[in-house]
């Protein structure tokens, strides 16, 4: 299966622009071969959050519109990043997912909100989790500081997932946290992850280093610190062979797990 990675430049606050050059990157994408296409988080506004009450897309209406006539045109699955969307009179960071037929398949709030960025200020958390197929491919899907609660990832792979997606706006300072855990998860969940981050000039100090991880924690490509279009072949089939050879989710005790919530007395 052909991955296409966009680590895009996202406009603050520029809407238009990033709808632009957000279509261009996909039909690029689509034209080196790709078959699944990933877009990185709050690709729309970019963390304008104060600018939401104007800029954020009414019930992603917009967005999903976008990438749903690009998937059927293209004939290309599209894991949408993430866009801020408002529903009803709260704001939300919230990932599409479509298929290359144009059904919505996966629609998830990030669950856990980045407290350093602001964004338990204006974002409302999502509550659900995000399972989906693409085509005969078992997929889940996070948000960026979502990868910092191991638990939740392990609750998405333990529903059978093979890959996990993870659109981001991770910044430069942290950006080898970045590296180790997403590198850990794929290990750890015996499975592949796919992680696009943005990238954006100086001042704002996002540079890029998108991830292509095996399960055996191999990585088979880093985006660099400028926008990028990559396609990056991957084998699906190696998950169940890996996951044969050391078999975690046999050996877990989930029994044993549930007592530590309940240390013993002495």
């Amino acid at each position: 299966m052909k991955i296409g990675c966009i680590q895009l430049n996202v406009g603050f606050g520029k809407v238009e622009e990033n709808f632009a050059r957000a279509e261009e990157k996909i039909r690029e994408a689509a034209t080196l071969g790709a078959e699944i296409i990933v877009l990185p988080e709050m690709w729309n506004t970019g963390y304008a959050l104060e600018k939401l009450p104007e800029l954020a897309d009414v019930d992603g209406e917009r967005a999903k519109a976008f990438l749903q006539g690009l998937a059927m045109e293209l004939g290309v699955h599209i894991v949408g990043g993430s866009v801020a969307t408002k529903k009803g009179d709260k704001f939300f960071n919230t990932m599409y997912t479509f298929d290359k037929d144009g059904k919505l398949v996966g629609e998830y709030s990030k669950a856990h909100l980045f407290r350093l960025m602001d964004e338990h200020l204006f974002l409302e958390a999502g509550d659900e989790m995000n399972r989906f197929a693409l085509g005969d491919i078992e997929a889940a899907g996070v948000i960026c500081y979502d990868i910092r609660f191991p638990e939740w990832l392990r609750a998405h792979a333990l529903t059978g997932a093979k890959v996990l997606f993870v659109p981001a706006q991770w910044p430069t300072p942290r950006i080898d946290h970045w590296k180790t855990l997403l590198q850990a998860r794929a290990i750890e969940n015996q499975c592949f992850v796919i992680a696009v981050n943005r990238i954006a000039n100086k001042v704002e100090n996002f540079n890029g280093q998108s991830m292509v991880i095996q399960p055996w924690g191999e990585v088979l490509w880093v985006g660099a610190d400028d926008e990028e279009v990559a396609v990056i072949d991957v084998d699906f089939s190696i998950v169940d062979e890996v996951r044969g050879r050391i078999p975690v989710y046999d050996d877990r005790r989930p029994g044993l797990y549930s007592m530590c919530q309940s240390p013993k007395q002495f």
